[in-house]
Formats: C-alpha cells, sequence, structure tokens
C-alpha cells in the first residue's frame, strides 16, 4: 500500500540537514546548505538573466574557440546536475522529496557549484511513487533553465533533452555504487522508470556489458554529445556517441573496473 505523507515543518527542518549530509556523504562533493537563497543566487521562478549572462562571459572567456553551442549546453548542463543528483539521493538514499522547486544555486567561476533548500515539508511514499513526483518535477525544473537559457542563447530542444538524459544515465550508473546491494535488474527497472517519470524514453539508455572477471555491470548508450570537444580538442568522454562502438565500450569497462578496484581498496 503506498503511504504517501509529509513530514512536518519542524520534522522537515531535520529531514532537510540529514538529506544534505546525506548528498554530500554519498558524493564527496556536494555542498549544500538549509536556508533561503543568498543574493545572486539563481533561483527558479525569479529573472536569473544576469546570473546566465555572467556565466556566459566567464564560458566564452575561458574557452574562446568553443563557440556559443558549447557556451550554450554548459549553461544547461551547470544549472541542472545539481538538482538531478539531489533528485536521486533524495528518492534512493534519503527515503522522501523536498520541493526542488525551493533550490537555489551558486555560481563559482566557470561553475554551477552549491546550493541552498529552503526547510519545509518534504515527501515519504513508495520508491516508485517518489519518483514519479521527483521526475516529474526534475523535468519541469529542466524545462524551466531550457526557457531561460534561450533567453540569452540558443540551445535546441532534442540536444537538451539527450544532455538531461544522459545525466540521469549516468547517476543510474552511480546507484549501484551508492547502493552495492542493488541488483542489476532493479537498476535497470528504476533507471526506465526515472526515464519515463522524466518524458526521457528514447533519449539514452542503459547497456549491460561483461567484466572480464565474469561480473556484468550497466553502462551509459548515451544520444547526445556534450560538445566538450569544441573546448578540448581531440578530447571525447568516455561514452561519447562520437565515437566507434567497441572504443566507447572498451573505455567505460576500464572505467568501471577500475571503480570497483577502488571501492574494494
Amino acid at each position: 500500500m503506498a503511504r504517501d505523507y509529509l513530514f512536518s515543518s519542524s520534522q522537515g527542518d531535520t529531514a532537510l540537514t540529514r538529506l544534505i549530509a546525506t548528498a554530500e556523504k554519498a558524493t564527496g562533493f556536494m555542498k549544500g546548505a538549509p536556508g533561503e537563497p543568498l543574493p545572486g543566487w539563481h533561483r527558479p521562478g525569479q529573472d536569473n538573466r544576469g546570473f546566465l549572462e555572467q556565466l556566459y562571459r566567464r564560458l566564452e572567456a575561458s574557452y574562446p574557440q568553443a563557440g556559443p553551442p558549447f557556451y550554450a549546453v554548459r549553461l544547461y548542463t551547470n544549472l541542472t546536475w545539481q538538482p538531478a543528483y539531489l533528485a536521486v539521493i533524495a528518492v534512493h538514499l534519503h527515503g522522501a522529496l523536498p520541493d526542488l522547486g525551493s533550490l537555489a544555486q551558486n555560481q563559482r567561476g566557470i561553475y554551477v557549484d552549491g546550493y541552498r533548500l529552503a526547510p519545509g515539508p518534504q515527501h515519504r511514499d513508495e520508491t516508485e511513487a517518489l519518483i514519479a513526483r521527483a521526475g516529474a518535477e526534475l523535468r519541469a525544473f529542466a524545462d524551466g533553465i531550457f526557457t531561460e537559457v534561450n533567453a540569452v542563447t540558443r540551445l535546441r530542444p532534442v540536444p537538451a533533452l539527450r544532455l538531461l538524459a544522459e545525466r540521469m544515465l549516468g547517476l543510474m550508473v552511480r546507484l549501484r555504487h551508492f547502493q552495492p546491494h542493488l541488483g542489476l535488474g532493479e537498476q535497470q527497472r528504476f533507471c526506465a522508470l526515472w526515464l519515463e517519470a522524466m518524458g526521457l524514453t528514447g533519449h539514452g539508455d542503459l547497456e549491460v556489458i561483461a567484466l572480464p572477471d565474469g561480473r556484468d555491470v550497466a553502462i551509459v548508450n548515451r544520444k547526445g554529445c556534450c560538445l566538450d570537444y569544441l573546448a578540448m580538442p581531440e578530447t571525447l568522454c568516455a561514452s561519447c556517441p562520437k565515437q566507434k562502438k567497441a572504443l566507447r565500450i572498451a573505455r567505460q569497462r576500464d572505467n568501471a573496473m577500475a571503480e570497483l578496484e577502488t571501492r574494494q581498496d
């Protein structure tokens, strides 16, 4: 039976502190705090044009040869990575969902890094129901960022959706790192549920490969490109679809083996 309910306000404050701590521990790099946004921070629903224009100028100064398509992609991915991480961690590790619409984000140089969430009630439910709720909220958040980016520069809809799918696929690969007990079948099922909830089915998927020791792992089979090669010529991500399939799989297999060895040390 579904158990959809809200934490009370006081419980929500405690739950938010716990979520922020969980995100930092799970990733080792997420920096968050409870509270309202600070001056100059990005927050959904306010006029964020100045925030995006400043980030665009910084990207342009750092990578003058890369060009507007790269800057547009970086604006979008910079502002969607933290909410995506928080949504997945909230659902699968924390077991409750805050209001993602209250997420404020900070700018550090050419990156968006650091966030604040307003204290308040959190929804607790079965994992599948939380995925549906979080996926819808995250897609709405990302659609808002897409609109903001296109007020500053041009980003086409399909590439944006593929970038968002790539982020979620990467998180679904990491999900088994966050929860080592998770079976491969459950990992794939959760991935399908997230993609469906976000309207991203068909924009990429997980692919299962075998490691030399016989273990099966999931890797990213994406359709979009982050355009990093425009800023760093001759550099392609391990999962980049511009590579030949054999090379893409081999590079991700090497990464998976290195990750497993690190976890065993």
